[in-house]
Formats: structure tokens, sequence, C-alpha cells
């Protein structure tokens, strides 16, 4: 069963399944109307001519199409719990949501039931199995080889289950090699530009589409100084994030950056950008794909996907982790997710509840 979005990845993968003569079905998931998220236009994901291009490329390949609707799911576990993660103070990633709760938990579980033996998805990332019998090791989840498209980071969450039955074809290869093969193959969508927003989110801002959904504005508060010394106003706990400094809407003799952020006050925290630096964080939600060896070892981790990865030192502490990084990382937003790195294996992850 290959998730087929519209785009040329999951086009170029659903090709490459058919290919190696595996029986294929695509589906393509329909997760939100545009009209529930206030979008008039049919040019975003998730829109007719997104299900139109799969349908094409299903056509070309010889193989069934089908959507799914898994609208009120994706309402539920990704647009609420980003909604309300913003509304306390966080910043969260909705795309790691995407993958754990819709396409390996919705998706992955429907293909089971009907006894399809893989999940196929677009996903630039590997998957390699340690022991060479059946039922022997585990299955290990790598980075891509192209470092510059590697989406691991969100992938962090996946278990021995999901691993097992599922597949990801363009993981060795690079996007200008599955542009040419789209375009070998004629796909309509070859040159298709990638998006770079949340897909639920376009045309306005994070905090726009908040309100929207929410149907009130988020009610303004005080800019204050590290010592509490009001500094201002600010238009609302949901347009900053930790690190930002343009549209604060004052003006100071030096940079002032947003550095913290306190639900209960709805106060917001602006200071020089050394206040952005922190070398501790803890993390909660983790999920193991390579067993810790340790209750204490040293793994490279990254807080954000763009990052590269830095050192540390993780500690397990019942339930969550406890990463100390060996230089001050800038900007550790909480809400965020945390993943760990073995050389190109992913060793697991979590949400990052805490800074220090």
């Amino acid at each position: 069963m290959i998730a087929m979005s519209g785009g040329v990845d999951s086009s170029v993968a659903a090709h490459l399944m058919k290919e190696r003569g595996f029986d294929c079905v695509g589906v393509t998931m329909k997760l939100f109307s545009n009209a529930d998220v206030g979008i008039d236009r049919d040019d975003v994901c998730c829109s007719l001519k997104d299900t139109e291009d799969a349908r094409d490329v299903a056509f070309r390949l010889g193989i069934p199409h089908y959507v799914f609707n898994f609208t009120a799911e994706f309402a539920e576990r990704v647009i609420r719990r980003f909604v309300e993660a913003y509304e306390n103070g966080l910043t969260p990633n909705p795309c790691i949501d995407c993958n754990r709760y819709i396409k390996f938990d919705r998706l992955f579980a429907r293909a089971m039931d009907l006894e399809y033996a893989f999940v196929v998805t677009g996903h630039y990332a590997r998957i390699e199995q340690t022991g060479r019998l059946p039922g022997s090791g585990r299955f290990l989840l790598k980075k891509a080889l192209d470092d510059a498209k590697d989406q691991s980071y969100f992938l962090y969450s996946m278990t021995q289950t999901q691993l097992a039955h599922t597949l990801f074809p363009l993981g060795g290869l690079r996007k200008q090699e599955v542009r040419e093969i789209a375009s070998a193959q004629g796909f309509l969508n070859a040159k298709k530009h990638e998006s770079q927003d949340v897909c639920f989110v376009t045309g306005g801002s994070y905090a726009d589409f908040i309100e929207g959904h929410r149907g009130n504005r988020c009610p303004p508060g005080d800019f204050i100084d590290p010592e509490g010394r009001v500094l201002g106003r600010h238009k609302g706990l949901i347009r900053y994030t930790v690190g930002q400094r343009k549209g604060l809407g004052l003006s100071f003799p030096r940079p002032m950056y947003v550095c913290g952020k306190n639900v209960l006050d709805n106060t917001v925290t602006l200071g020089d950008e050394r206040l952005l630096y922190s070398k501790v964080l803890f993390a909660e939600d983790v999920n193991w794909i390579v067993p810790p060896p340790s209750s204490i070892f040293k793994v490279r981790a990254k807080t954000r996907y763009r990052q590269p990865e830095q050192e540390a030192t993780v500690r397990t502490e019942g339930g969550r982790i406890r990463v100390d990084f060996d230089e001050p990382q800038r900007a550790i937003a909480t809400g965020q997710a945390v993943v760990l790195y073995d050389g190109d294996v992913v060793v697991g992850g979590g949400t990052i509840a805490a800074v220090e």
C-alpha cells in the first residue's frame, strides 16, 4: 500500500515498487478540506488537484488508486495538538505528529487489516535489519544517503512492527535522481514544487490560523526583560517563538530576542542573544529504536530538522531523558523533538519538555 500525496516523491516510490514486481495499490489520504482550515485555493497540499495528480500516476502505472478519509483523525491528532501546543507556550512539530498518528498509525493499521505486507512512502530515509535470519535482530532507521533531503528526524517515533512492514524506496536516491525518474516516466508532477510549510497553514501565519480555528483572538500581554521589568505590549503568546528577533513591534538600542514565554502570566521575555544558549534539555514521551546501551551514553543529537547533529551525553531518567550537549545550543524550544543519532542510525527521540 503506497501513500500517494500527488507529489513527485511518492509517485516515484510507487513506480519503483511496481518495477520491483510488487502487487501495488495507491492510496491518497484526505486529511482535511481546504475550506475547513480557511484555504480557498486548490493549489495547496491535500487539494483536489493533488488527488488528481496521484490518480493520474496510478493510472499510468496500472495500479488501483483509492482515497481514504482521515479528516477526523487528522483534526484530533494533528491540528488540535498543534493549536493546543501553541496556546500552552510550546513550539509543536505537526509533521512528526502526522507521521506518528496518521501515516504510521491509521494508514498502517488499515494496510495491515487489508493484509498488505508493506506500507510504502516517499520519505528520504532507510530501514535495515541487523539479523539475516527471519525473526532475528532489529530493524534500524537510518538517515538517507542524501543529507540535504534526509527526513529521519520526523520518523523517530516508529516502532519495530512499523519498521518491519514499511519500505522507503527513495532512501538511497538524491532528489535530482527522483525528478529524472519522474520525467522519464512522463509523470505530470515531475517538476511540481515542494511544500515548505505546514500543510494546513498556508497564506497566513500560524497565529492567524490558530485564531481562525478557535474563533477568538489570543489576548495581548507584557513584554518583560529577564528581571521582570515591563518593556511594552505583545500581541498574543502564539505570535512568538524562542529565538525570534523580528516582528516584535518594539525598538531597542541593541538586538533583542524572545528568550521565553510564560503562559500563566501571559508574558514574553526579551533579552540578549546570549540568553538563548542552553546546554541541557529534558525530553519525555521517548521512543527507542535502538535500546539504550546503559543509563548514560554518548550520542549526536539535534533539536531542529535543519540543525547539524551535536555531540551530547544522554542520561535515562525513568520515562524521560536528560541530554547534556558538549557545547551550548541556540534557541532550544519546548514542544519540538530531540532526535538521537549514532552515526547514521536513529537511536530514538522524544519531545522537549524543559531546557536549562
